[in-house]
């Protein structure tokens, strides 16, 4: 088993036992009885709780007349989602903005939180970014039937030119669904290899140096470190964003 960080610890020696249970009763066998809580289930329920706790600070000092600091800068976050989803998806953009703001604010402080001593990044565990990756796949899908209806199939079968004979559209479409079918199972992957692989190198470099030299060098790549949690984060919100603009696109 690995090591449990102290917050982990904690969070089993409570709720050990109905955690247990609970996966018990989902036909779920965990790894441990003892503490079948993980490290990355710990560093995830730790960031949900502090971003309910942020989002609940910011709304209780909401003001029109005199914002604050923190105000302004949910409010440049949620203009530069707005701005860029619009000149992706278009006019219609405005309703997805909470989704794409809260699937950055998590990864963000995911990546971010494995820089603090005693805590480590979930989005370095391959089943974190793997859950968001589904969380971003079963929304745009589920956004495209709810704009197009049924027609949204019709995204699957390649190009519906009118003017095309029947005898080509068909073969046509059932040459493009199974190739449409992986495209848009691919895309999970790759939004899950993309963050995991590059939060992982990117503790397990920092460790090394920390290891290694633990004064003065180690504090580049801290840096490096954000950089990449910040860039990643914009990836991963920017792909789900172009993936959101084709599935709502007027014309498929």
């Amino acid at each position: 088993m690995p090591e449990q960080l102290w917050f982990t610890e904690i969070l089993n020696r409570l709720f050990a036992a109905p955690v247990t249970a609970l996966l018990h009763l989902l036909r779920i066998q965990p790894k441990s009885a003892a503490a079948p809580i993980t490290n990355s289930f710990a560093m995830e329920l730790l960031v949900f709780s502090f971003l309910l706790l942020l989002f609940l600070l910011v709304r209780s000092r909401f003001s029109v007349e005199d914002p604050g600091a923190l105000q302004h800068v949910f409010e440049s976050v949620e203009g530069f989602i707005q701005n860029q989803s619009r000149e992706i998806i278009g006019h219609h953009s405005e309703g997805y903005t909470p989704f794409l703001a809260t699937l950055l604010f998590f990864i963000l402080f995911c990546n971010l939180i494995g820089i603090i001593p005693g805590f480590e990044s979930p989005t370095a565990v391959p089943i974190v970014p793997l859950g968001c990756a589904i969380c971003a796949f079963v929304y745009y899908q589920t956004q495209g039937f709810k704009h197009a209806g049924p027609a949204y199939l019709k995204h699957f079968l390649g190009p519906s030119d009118p003017t095309m004979s029947i005898f080509i559209r068909i073969p046509l479409a059932l040459l493009m669904l199974p190739i449409e079918l992986i495209s848009h199972f691919a895309r999970m992957l790759s939004l899950t290899i993309r963050l995991f692989a590059n939060m992982f190198a990117g503790d397990m470099v920092t460790l090394v140096f920390f290891s290694l030299v633990p004064l003065g060098v180690p504090i580049l790549f801290l840096g490096l470190h954000i950089g990449v949690s910040l860039l990643q984060t914009y990836i991963f919100v920017l792909l789900t964003t172009v993936y959101l603009s084709g599935a709502v696109a007027e014309e498929h």
